[in-house]
């Protein structure tokens, strides 16, 4: 499958994650030297340009540091080229100057590639324009395209040997029982977790890490592990047996294991209201969710942009405000995110909100969410007309009808946000946009009944 282009993954500030960079690794040798080298003590003349290449140079044995390129403008995946005289491709300090760019301290800063840089990434245009006056006239094109073909091939493999593998943990869990999970450690998670870095499967890697916080987590962890090792087994499942699955769920999949996808699709242009933003951390890397509702399609949407861990995200975007853009949509069936295009106004405040739901309709659009996406944690929702009522120690919003209502979530009870509902509601109903999930939902905007400014929550 074809690799993310340099605009992907600098759009709004987006960078790989270190597992990202260290699932193009060859080997798992690659990836342990390559990740020694992710920091900036051996490295210097690091930079990068806005046409989309990485430079830098990496002090090595000898007395002349090895120079070291990357261009992550290929449609079809990075292409490197390093001084040092290793034949694996990337070599560890191309991984290890990606790896330098994705953390994003600074330490690559933006400027001018210098001449040994400028001459290879020339050489690559150079190249590419003959082969593309070649194609034009009927020549030959089986060069790149054939050479992507292969390594998309390998990587599937792996990505395969990994499933395989992690389904073989999984049934030795179940046999020996949920119990030797708790005996067992975290360590035996993070080996895990390493394994399916080594397979090129970043997306895995993330969910067993999530398995390993389960254990002895607090009461009835033991029903909570079963339930995260099914959602596994059905992504491992699904990736297994893709050929035979819609092509919207396969994307979805893909997307789920860990392959990078690009927008795809032409943009759509409207006037996007945003509705909420937040951050959120796990100590190495910060995610900015940015969702913004568009008020001629109707459709919500979520940019997704990401920093190092202690650094803000880009954009920024004010909530309650609106402007005008074009976003291109990711693949996969009921995924939300895009791709933020070309804006064409500025953001400004208006009065308008989106329409809500009531309580049974917004718990009815997350079930009707997870058919298409059953890995899906949430589900974006404005409820209508809600008071926030205390249920015994928790606290609910409840249809102002008197009809049912959605438990908060636990971690939502305990922030600040919570007061602000309840005093904007001071006992009447209010518009709230959140993310509704298996655990309740999470208020993150709210609007009062009548005219108001959007407050938010989070």
């Amino acid at each position: 499958m074809p690799g993310p282009t340099f605009d992907d993954m600098t759009q709004q500030g987006v960078r790989w994650t270190a597992d990202q960079v260290l699932a193009l690794a060859p080997d798992a040798a690659s990836r342990e030297a390559g990740s020694e080298l992710g920091a900036a003590g051996p490295w210097s003349q690091a930079g990068s340009s806005d046409e989309g290449t990485v430079w830098g140079l990496c002090k090595g044995s000898g007395s002349t540091p090895y120079r070291t390129v990357v261009d992550i403008t290929e449609a079809n995946g990075p292409a490197y080229s390093c001084s040092c005289p290793s034949r694996k491709s990337p070599c560890k300090h191309a991984l290890g100057l990606l790896l330098l760019w994705a953390g994003g301290d600074g330490t690559v800063s933006r400027g001018q590639a210098p001449d040994w840089a400028e001459r290879w990434i020339e050489g690559r245009r150079q190249h590419a324009q003959i082969k593309g006056t070649a194609a034009g006239h009927g020549g030959g094109t089986t060069g790149d395209p054939e050479a992507a073909r292969r390594r998309a091939e390998r990587r599937a493999e792996r990505i395969t040997a990994g499933a395989e593998e992690l389904e073989q943990r999984l049934a030795d869990l179940l046999r020996g029982g949920l119990a030797s999970a708790e005996q067992a450690g975290y360590g035996l998670w993070e080996e895990t977790a390493a394994r399916m870095v080594d397979a090129q499967a970043p997306g895995l890697a993330a969910r067993v890490r999530e398995l390993g916080s389960l254990p002895a987590s607090g009461a009835g962890w033991p029903a909570r592990l079963l339930e995260e090792c099914a959602l596994l087994h059905l992504l491992d499942r699904g990736w297994l047996r893709r050929e035979r699955l819609p092509a919207g769920l396969a994307a979805t999949v893909r997307s789920r294991v860990g392959l990078p996808g690009s927008p795809e699709g032409p943009p759509v242009r409207d006037t996007w209201l945003v509705l909420a933003q937040y951050d959120t951390s796990d100590g190495r890397l910060t995610t900015r969710r940015i969702w913004l509702h568009g008020s001629e399609t109707g459709r919500t949407v979520l940019l997704l942009s990401f920093a190092a861990a202690g650094r803000a995200p880009e954009p920024s975007l004010p909530v309650g405000l609106s402007f005008e853009a074009e976003v291109s949509r990711y693949p996969g069936d009921g995924q939300p995110r895009v791709a933020l295009g070309e804006r064409f106004t500025p953001p400004e405040p208006v009065a308008v909100r989106p329409a809500g739901l009531t309580t049974v309709r917004a718990a009815a659009r997350y079930g009707e969410a997870l058919r298409a996406d059953p890995w899906l944690e949430s589900f974006p929702v404005t409820l209508n007309r809600v008071i926030p009522t205390p249920a015994g120690d928790a606290w609910q919003l409840a249809d102002a009808d008197g009809g049912t209502a959605l438990p908060i979530t636990p971690s939502s009870a305990a922030r600040p946000g919570l007061w602000r509902l309840v005093a904007l509601s001071g006992g009447g109903p209010v518009t709230v946009f959140g993310e509704c999930g298996h655990l309740g939902f999470t208020p993150l905007t709210a609007w009062p009944e009548t005219a108001g400014e959007a407050v938010p929550l989070c």
